[in-house]
Parts: C-alpha cells; structure tokens; sequence
C-alpha cells in the first residue's frame, strides 16, 4: 500500500513538474529582471533560434503575442514590456532612445540572448534599429517604424504652442496646453515620458540604418498616417540589404490587420 501511494505521489509530482515545463515553453511566464534600477518585465517561450519582439509607444507585451505565438514552434519568444509600459518600472529620468537600447541590450545579455531575429513596431522598431546596428543580428523586420526625420511645416498646434513661451504672461498655461493640444500619445504621457517622447520623436536614425548589416525587412500599410510609405522608401534606400512590403488597405498596425499573412512572409524571411 505504502509503494503503491509512492507511486502516485511520484506521478504527480512529475506530471507536476512536465506541467510546469510545458507551461513555459508553450504559453509563456512572465517574468521581472532588474536593469538600470528598472524592474523589466518580460516572457519568455518556445525553443529553436531567438526571436525578440519589441511593443510600440503606450503599448505592451500582449500587442506582439499575437506574433509571438505563432512563430514559437521553431524560435524562442523573447518579448518585452519597454520601461514606462506595461509592468515594466517607469524611468526617474528621461531616456533617450539610445537608452532605451541600452536597456534592451543588458536584458538581453543576462537572458543570453546572441544574433536574434529583431522584430519591431513603431517605437520598438526605432529601438531595434540601433540595437541591429551595434550587435549582431541574424534578421531585422520592421512595422511602421520611424528612422528618418522629416522636416515639416509647423501645424496650426505648433505655432500655438510657440506663441505662449514668447508671452511672458501665457507661460504657466503652456503645460496645460501641452495636455489639451498636443498628440494623444502625449496627452496621454506622464511628465517623464512626455519628455522621453519629445527626444524619440526628434532622433534622425538615418545614420544607425545605414550600419545594419542583416537583412532587412520592412512591413508597411499603405494608409499608415502615423509613418507614411513615404518614409520607409527612404529608409529602404539607407539599407545595405532592405526591401520594402506594402500591405493594401492597411494603417499603422498592418501587422495585426494582416496577421496570417505577415506570419508567412516572417517565416519565410528568417
């Protein structure tokens, strides 16, 4: 009787432990590593070369496991909530997005992370470029990622905004417009990532594209508004190994719009 409740209890606990195994490998774990004072969330899961997935602005893990999921069967999954986003810690002070790379580059160290396919959206794509421009990479793919800043006529917002730093009397009301005028990423940004945002948005990474050594892919909706075509030609004209793909009919998130045929054209590149 006492062998037979060993067994049992022995079952269990294997069947426990290959539970346990399956679920991370399959489903995912979240997981929190310290870098720079920042708790940095991310998941880990599957098996076979590295895969890493980097979120847009006011996004998180969960817009990328869409992708994650289905190309875990051949790759391991490396996905991260950016600092600021997600469960990831807010940062004290600005970053830049060199910083942001930064941050990347040390969480992926101890994860023993080496020549990943980098797969970025928005602003994880402006981080991926600097990331594939000094490290090895097996492949880089691209969504709707800003890299080279264009000059542009100052909006009706701008000017308005201009006009309350040369009145002395319409200074303190220069935040509050920032708030209420400015765009929805932000409006909705606290004090730190406001600022985090205004130097992202005001890096030319024209010069980090033109270091990329790997293949380039560049994934693009043809009514993305956020970053038109227009912008990733110019960057396809930087690369030393690019090509540009058109989704019809498509915005900023094409990925998503497009998931099954995006899968297979990523598949098929890396």
């Amino acid at each position: 009787m006492i062998f037979l409740w060993t067994k049992i209890a022995s079952f269990s606990a294997n069947s426990l432990k290959m539970l346990y195994f399956y679920t991370i490998m399959k489903l995912g774990v979240k997981m929190i590593i310290n870098v720079k004072n920042m708790n940095i969330n991310y998941i880990q899961y599957g098996e076979g070369h590295d895969v890493v997935l980097l979120h847009g602005w006011g996004q998180n893990i969960e817009m990328m496991r869409p992708l994650g999921d289905r190309l875990q069967k051949n790759h391991r999954i490396t996905i991260i909530d950016l600092p600021g986003f997600g469960q990831s810690s807010e940062p004290d002070v600005e970053l830049t997005i060199y910083d942001y790379c930064d941050v990347v580059e040390q969480v992926l160290k101890k994860l023993k992370v080496k020549n990943p396919v980098m797969i970025g959206h928005s602003f994880g794509g402006r981080i991926s470029i600097i990331y594939a421009s000094r490290n090895k990479c097996h492949r880089l793919v691209l969504f709707g990622s800003p890299c080279v800043r264009e000059e542009e006529k100052e909006s009706l917002k701008v000017k308005m905004l201009k006009s309350l730093k040369k009145v002395p009397f319409l200074r303190p009301f220069e935040d509050f417009a920032k708030k209420h005028i400015g765009s929805r990423d932000y409006r909705n940004a606290s004090v730190v990532m406001r600022k985090v945002l205004v130097n992202t948005v005001n890096e030319d990474l024209s010069d980090c594209a033109k270091k990329i050594e790997c293949p380039t892919l560049l994934i693009w909706g043809d009514n993305d508004t956020e970053e038109p075509v227009s912008s990733a030609k110019k960057m396809e004209a930087l690369l030393q190994d690019g090509a540009l793909i058109i989704l019809p009919n498509s915005t900023h998130y094409a990925y998503l719009e497009n998931l099954v045929q995006v899968v297979n054209i990523i598949n098929n590149f890396i």
